[in-house]
């Protein structure tokens, strides 16, 4: 992975721009979660209203805990034992764009194990936002070459890696309240 390159993409999201790229999951649409300008961009991108949350990805708990007010003792739990990516749905998120968070106060963000979005998001220093790379309705494309010229023409910049990699599924996401799990995708 050229450092670089990561360089270049913390400074094109430190500039409220977009991106298209691989994730932990899927190949993802995303920017600055703090930038409330920025996440517009990504919701005419998507042609998907504003009122429909999106997926925040984090690098560790330390940041997690930068923007939500409380992780619960079962997320945590579930977060060590999960087997693959999982999205968790927490209540009263901070300092995050007010256009990512829910109607009902809430945000759904993964820790991320994939390199090269860790590496983006400590180069950046802040939470990305990851929607899926399709226009809203339309199904989530499996591969770079399933992305349709809408969406590859609607983003600032498309990152160049793992471009072969075809994805299997989207994150697992839970919601977690009062100590009760409740599965929303799996």
């Amino acid at each position: 992975m050229n450092s670089e390159e990561i360089q270049r993409f913390a400074k094109a999201l430190k500039e409220g721009k977009t991106l298209l790229y691989p994730t932990d999951t899927v190949w993802g649409i995303g920017c600055d979660a703090t930038n409330s300008e920025a996440v517009s961009q990504v919701y005419s991108i998507k042609q998907r209203e504003e009122s429909k949350s999106l997926i925040i990805l984090v690098d560790s708990f330390e940041m997690l805990a930068k923007y939500v007010k409380f992780i619960p003792e079962k997320a945590k739990e579930e977060l060590k034992l999960a087997t693959k990516p999982t999205t968790i749905i927490y209540q009263n998120p901070i300092n995050l764009a007010k256009n990512c968070v829910a109607s009902d106060n809430t945000i759904a963000i993964r820790i991320v194990q994939n390199d090269f979005c860790n590496s983006l998001i400590k180069a950046f220093g802040k939470p990305i936002v990851s929607t899926s790379a399709n226009i809203s309705g339309d199904p989530t494309p499996k591969s770079f070459s399933e992305i349709s010229t809408t969406i590859l023409d609607s983003v600032d910049y498309i990152v160049n890696l793992q471009q072969e990699i075809i994805a299997t599924a989207s994150s697992r996401i839970l919601k977690i309240s009062d100590d009760k799990v409740e599965v929303i995708r799996e």
